[in-house]
């Protein structure tokens, strides 16, 4: 399977793209870099917990049509064909056959529906202990863009969209450019991010407790390494 993932401009840079939440427009990426090479995702709700997206977020990504959810709980990524073109000694065919069948791409490159059976308006039994959106709430997302199957493609760094995964969850925002050098510089690969990541959720709950003025800086928290500690700490906590 190739490992180097693309997005098209005319997709993340339409209005219909940008109007949406930061946070579901990250998850659009964190779900495009981990597709197989048909742009599908078996673990949806995984990702959308790792990066403490909402089930709002996944809604509107649906209610969008960026991405097409299965009743499986697998999802693909609407335009995949536009965003990557793979040649044929990288390319490995997804395993989600059956999902695959129930689609066709159109003369612009987009995955369509061969029909509406099997096709739900969401993913099943998404838990990730945020609200889920209304019927009503969906309906003001609901848009369609247009794409040039010739679109420009833009080659977006996965560290870049990790960081913004970090800097969206850590509670104090302060000093952006220097806590982004800092985490770029330690994120050697995805094992390192998990660390921080789940050192940092480990302490969320604890932090939620104090006076925003006791919590670290973002770079001070970085450079000392806290998530380490953070993950001792919150284990000593747990009532065995």
């Amino acid at each position: 399977m190739a490992e180097r993932r693309m997005f098209a401009k005319t997709i993340i840079d339409s209005d219909a793209f940008l109007d949406m939440p930061m946070s579901a427009r990250l998850l659009y990426y964190d779900l495009g870099m981990r597709a197989d090479d048909d742009g599908f995702i078996n673990s949806p709700k995984k990702i959308m917990r790792m990066i403490g997206a909402s089930n709002d977020d996944v809604n509107i990504l649906i209610a969008r049509k960026f991405v097409i959810p299965f009743d499986s709980g697998v999802v693909v990524i609407k335009h995949w064909r536009i965003n990557n073109y793979l040649r044929n000694d990288r390319y490995t065919e997804t395993k989600y056959l059956e999902e695959k069948s129930t689609l066709e791409v159109d003369k612009n490159g987009s995955y369509t529906a061969k029909n509406n059976t099997g096709i739900p308006h969401g993913i099943p039994t998404v838990s990730t202990g945020k609200d889920r959106l209304g019927k009503d709430s969906i309906g003001k997302y609901i848009n369609t863009i247009s794409c040039n199957e010739n679109s420009e493609v833009e080659v977006l760094d996965q560290k870049e969209m990790w960081f913004e995964s970090f800097w969206k969850i850590y509670p104090k925002h302060q000093d952006k450019k220097k806590a982004k050098q800092k985490f770029l510089k330690l994120c050697k690969d995805e094992k390192k991010y998990q660390e921080i990541m789940q050192g940092l959720r480990n302490v969320l709950p604890v932090w939620a407790k104090k006076d925003t003025k006791y919590i670290p800086m973002p770079t001070t928290w970085l450079n000392g390494e806290r998530w380490n500690d953070e993950v001792d700490l919150h284990m000593e906590e747990l009532p065995f």
